[in-house]
């Protein structure tokens, strides 16, 4: 799905032209930087705001594509702002993929104003609204967190496949296998987390973070979410919140809550020391993966391996028996 250009503020408008016009690369051809067009054997070159969607890329596209993800570990999608050199990269791309959904709040300017001249593409656009849980905060958008459950990100994966296939139409038997067999990989981890997070005692099934991106993990495997911040970490987390909080975890003895690696702990620490205050002792249950993967390279920095760390680590945390190292064997046991 391409997007259509918006009206911004001419000076906004002004700026993000002078911008790209600095990169040199204003008035390139979509193929890519040389004087005619990308040859077919070349890999296509595609850009992708987060590490999910790249990975997505990366899983359909195999070697037929050349993927670099903009936001690597522990960056928070919602106040990244794009640098020059990404300007540059997404300038020579022959694709760029965003999540749309108000994820990437701080840079949507400026890919309306790109896809002007590039092939730009709002993956989570193209999902189904029916599928999608609503935003308190903001009317008429989303809560973009769709990779928190396999079953929805599968849908983002054949967005994703559709994105390459318009890109490079000769390819798309080489996307479809890859796309199948990965959808294959996605089945057999909504399979391991329904396992093992049913072994979750009800009375657990509460899960604490530091902000409200749980919410389809939540709805898809039966746990009551409860984030310190709202759908966007820019959402400020209030005395009140977090004395209403606290007061929860001391009601209904919630002995675990969990940090997240791409947003600071301090409020999820408060909400420990408030209730320790009240005589109820409440541990970090764990790190989670929330808006970013893990290490580049690693297990955890794949989005299966994401999903594997963050299902094995509430459920061992909430008190289900889970194996050591994950529905695999590849955990690196970081954080359970």
């Amino acid at each position: 799905m391409r997007l259509q250009l918006n009206s911004p503020m001419m000076a906004r408008r002004m700026m993000l032209a002078a911008m790209l016009a600095l990169t040199g690369l204003i008035a390139l051809p979509i193929g890519g930087l040389g004087a005619g067009p990308a040859r077919a054997e070349a890999p296509l070159k595609v850009v992708a705001t987060t590490g999910m969607i790249a990975d997505a890329a990366r899983q359909v596209g195999g070697d037929a594509v050349e993927v670099r993800a903009l936001m690597g570990p522990g960056v928070d999608p919602h106040a990244y702002r794009q640098t020059r050199s990404d300007i540059v990269a997404m300038t020579r791309a022959d694709l760029v993929l965003w999540h749309g959904l108000y994820l990437e709040a701080q840079m949507e300017e400026f890919f309306h104003d790109l896809a002007r001249k590039r092939t730009v593409v709002a993956v989570a656009d193209g999902l189904d609204k029916g599928k999608l849980r609503g935003h308190d905060t903001y009317a008429d958008k989303f809560d973009p967190h769709v990779w928190m459950t396999p079953a929805l990100w599968k849908d983002m994966v054949a967005e994703v496949q559709a994105a390459l296939t318009e890109a490079r139409p000769e390819q798309a038997d080489l996307f479809a296998a890859n796309a199948t067999a990965h959808l294959a990989e996605l089945d057999q981890l909504i399979t391991y987390g329904t396992e093992i997070l049913a072994q979750v005692p009800e009375e657990n099934r509460v899960l604490v973070t530091a902000h409200d991106a749980f919410g389809y993990f939540g709805r898809d495997f039966g746990f009551e979410v409860l984030g310190i911040q709202g759908i966007s970490t820019q959402s400020e987390a209030g005395l009140n919140r977090i004395g209403e909080l606290v007061d929860l975890l001391v009601e209904r003895g919630v002995s675990a809550v969990f940090v997240e690696s791409s947003v600071s702990d301090r409020s999820v620490r408060a909400l420990i020391e408030g209730a320790a205050a009240q005589g109820h002792e409440v541990r970090i249950g764990g790190e989670l993966f929330s808006d970013a993967m893990g290490a580049d390279g690693s297990y955890e920095g794949t989005y299966v391996g994401m999903l594997d760390h963050n299902m094995t680590t509430i459920a061992a945390a909430l008190g289900a028996k889970v194996p050591p190292k994950g529905m695999s064997g590849r955990l690196s046991g970081a954080g359970l």
